[in-house]
């Protein structure tokens, strides 16, 4: 099988940035904090993995910058089309070279190196792969090249209990699914209070 290419999605740990809600119940100091931990958790995860690795940053004016060595220059920096998060992972999924693809944000401290091989596992035997979160959403989400289609991403509840189950219900009958263990996205104070306490 083609290696997978990693996407990873991602904006600067910057105030106003991002994090804006977990900014709301912490802070915008310690929301910073906690997103650079998290990118950076991101990034040690999908080091080494000798596939091809795009950070899909937004916003676009970000492109150029490695932020002190936490965007590694070894991964390919590509900036996020405008629109909603479907638009954007169609759009990056389009773009990708041929293999399968595998999707990632940076909310996910959890994220380890073996939880991206279980995925390229997955995606040798079944054509899609999700990472599930406790809120209904995904951490990670995988293709096979044979699944590839742009309408995988088309009418979707993103930020809400149902993206999951959306994602799911536009892969054709014929799909194999597998799922990896769930993880914490961060996202609010109580995420956070969640993970630490897990952790």
């Amino acid at each position: 099988m083609t290696k997978p290419t990693l996407m990873i999605f991602t904006k600067p740990p910057r105030a106003g940035v991002s994090k804006t809600r977990l900014a709301e119940d912490l802070g915008r100091a310690e929301a910073r904090r906690i997103a650079h931990f998290t990118t950076a958790r991101t990034v040690r995860a999908a080091s080494g993995l000798g596939w091809r690795v795009q950070l899909h940053i937004e916003p676009p004016s970000a492109v150029g910058d490695t932020l002190g060595g936490l965007w590694p220059l070894a991964f390919e920096h590509v900036p996020q089309v405008r629109g909603d998060l479907g638009d954007r992972l169609a759009a990056a999924m389009t773009r990708a070279p041929y293999g399968p693809v595998i999707f990632v944000g940076t909310d996910t401290p959890g994220l380890s190196r073996r939880h991206l091989r279980q995925a390229e596992r997955h995606l040798r035997r079944t054509g899609a792969v999700f990472g599930p979160a406790a809120d209904g959403g995904f951490w990670l989400f995988g293709l096979s090249q044979s699944l590839r289609a742009p309408d995988v991403f088309a009418g979707v509840r993103w930020s809400g209990p149902h993206a999951m189950e959306d994602v799911w219900s536009n892969l054709p009958d014929h799909a194999h699914v597998s799922l990896l263990p769930q993880l914490i996205d961060i996202d609010t104070g109580k995420d956070w209070k969640m993970f630490n306490y897990q952790s």
